[in-house]
């Protein structure tokens, strides 16, 4: 799997401006709905839903939420880049300024443990992160995520 199967240039957002995780969360709702078809209430409900198990913060500024939608038959992510930091109980106890959400289907086991382990094997890198802070170009920001597959792969 690789980051460009769940993730398209129409799904990259830089510089958005919240103030709150929960209004993190309604933003990523917003632009899922727009791109899926569903219902932003689901969609928030579903983040927050998995939330509540434990924060999605996996350290140094970077964030991972996700939840499984009944009506999807794919893996879908998006990409989010904020203007400024925001508190997430992250596992560090870091704000959190690079976030990539997923939703997966109800019944992806394997698909959804992979595409988290991607998104995390790719943000756990120190100089993509660093990339992807030094730009607030929406196609810059994807360009830096699809690339990290020809860097991983040589």
């Amino acid at each position: 799997m690789e980051l460009t199967d769940i993730l398209g240039s129409d799904a990259v957002f830089a510089c958005v401006k919240v103030q709150s995780k929960k209004r993190l969360f309604q933003e990523i709702a917003s632009a899922a709905s727009a791109r899926l078809r569903l219902p932003e209430a689901q969609l928030q409900a579903a983040l927050l839903e998995r939330e509540n198990l434990g924060p999605t913060g996996v350290g140094f500024g970077v964030a991972i939420p996700h939840a499984r939608i009944e009506q999807l038959d794919h893996v879908v992510g998006l990409f989010f880049s904020l203007e400024s930091p925001v508190e997430f109980e992250s596992v560090d106890r870091k704000p959190v300024d690079l976030v990539f959400a997923l939703f997966a289907p109800q019944s992806a086991g394997a698909e959804h443990l992979k595409a988290l382990a991607k998104v995390s094997r790719v943000l756990r890198s120190e100089s993509v992160c660093a990339k992807l802070r030094s730009t607030k170009d929406v196609a810059a920001l994807y360009a830096i995520l699809a690339d990290t597959e020809k860097s991983q792969a040589a």
